[in-house]
C-alpha cells in the first residue's frame, strides 16, 4: 500500500481534500458537510468531478458548495538518485 502510494505521488498526484456543503434531503434549509479526501491531479482534478458528478446523478442532497485543497506531498523534482557510495569506517 505505501509503495503505490509512493509511486502515485511521483506521478503528479496530490492529497486532495473536499468539504461538500448540501442541502439535507429531508429539510432543504439546512446544509450538512461531508469531507472527501483522496489523491488527484491538480489542477483539474478528474477523481473529484467524477465523484461530484456520481453525487448530483444519484443522490439526493443537492450541493450548495465544494471547498477544494491540496497539498502536494512529494514533488518529483524533490527526489534525487545519488550514484555514489560513501563508506565510513
Amino acid at each position: 500500500m505505501a509503495q503505490t502510494d509512493f509511486s502515485t505521488m511521483l506521478k503528479g498526484y496530490s492529497l486532495t481534500t473536499a468539504e461538500i456543503l448540501y442541502h439535507m434531503p429531508d429539510h432543504p434549509a439546512l446544509l450538512q458537510s461531508y469531507i472527501w479526501q483522496d489523491y488527484d491531479l491538480h489542477p483539474r482534478f478528474p477523481k473529484l468531478k467524477g465523484f461530484l458528478d456520481f453525487w448530483t446523478a444519484k443522490l439526493e442532497g443537492k450541493l450548495y458548495k465544494v471547498t477544494v485543497a491540496h497539498h502536494q506531498l512529494v514533488r518529483p523534482a524533490e527526489v534525487r538518485l545519488i550514484g555514489d557510495e560513501f563508506k565510513l569506517h
